[in-house]
């Protein structure tokens, strides 16, 4: 708590490389384990690719339950990149933090609002594009029409609710998470400023519920990639199904 980030100024934008470290991991994370899973499939799946299938029927369900499969399929590869790239977002920042000086380099990425929000405006923009490619510019725009026309206001006031509370909800829950860890950590490391004996005792009374609070929060991060996921197929349904 209290760290900065690491900012560097560069043709007049200012750019957090932690932001940029943590994104580009949590990429690289993802692309193994979709090689590594896809490297020797076989007709009667083991390790990783047991894990991809299941992962792929568990977002299959997903878009099966906002929208038919016949217009959701197309969003397969979106589904189970974005739960992946998510979930493994969460988890980065659960096991320990480094701080260096006063900068603060590794960390969820989730855990800011920046990438959360980005990741919410890209996702509500994919929509709007799916929307007006499967529909035509004409019926999409009447659809902000629809059922009554002096409801537009609300509509536009809508998309932007969305957007916002996608991308929020997922850096409230994460970032309350880490700072509950730090918190339980300095019950521990805060002793040693006082004497021996008192940082023992800190670190025997924060070890119990740190263990149970970072379990906790991996049932939380899972949760989170999930709701993420299913609240984009929801928002995509409403965009590209014609009963909507």
């Amino acid at each position: 708590m209290g760290h900065e980030a690491p900012i560097v100024e560069l043709f007049g934008l200012y750019f957090n490389l932690a932001n940029i470290l943590m994104i580009t991991i949590t990429s690289v994370i993802v692309f193994i384990i979709a090689v590594l899973s896809a490297r020797s499939l076989s007709m009667y799946p083991t390790g990783l690719q047991n894990f991809m299938e299941w992962v792929m029927d568990f977002v299959k369900n997903i878009i099966s339950s906002t929208m038919d499969w016949k217009t959701g399929g197309r969003f397969l590869t979106l589904g189970m990149t974005l739960i992946m790239y998510i979930f493994v977002a969460n988890m980065l920042g659960l096991p320990f933090s480094v701080v260096v000086g006063k900068e603060l380099w590794w960390k969820s990425p989730t855990a800011d609002p920046t990438i959360t929000l980005t990741l919410a405006i890209m996702v509500v923009a994919l929509t709007h594009y799916y929307g007006i490619k499967l529909k035509g510019a004409s019926e999409y725009g009447r659809d902000f029409l629809r059922p009554l026309p002096f409801l537009f206001p609300l509509k536009i006031i809508e998309e932007f609710a969305n957007t916002l509370t996608l991308g929020l909800r997922l850096y409230g829950n994460i970032f309350a998470g880490e700072i509950l860890l730090g918190l339980l950590a300095g019950l521990a490391t805060n002793g040693y400023a006082h004497s021996i004996a008192s940082g023992i005792i800190g670190t025997i009374v924060a070890a119990v519920p740190m263990i149970a609070w970072q379990a906790f929060s991996i049932f939380v991060g899972a949760i989170q990639a999930f709701i993420f996921t299913m609240l984009t197929m929801v928002y995509m349904a409403h965009k590209v199904s014609h009963d909507h």
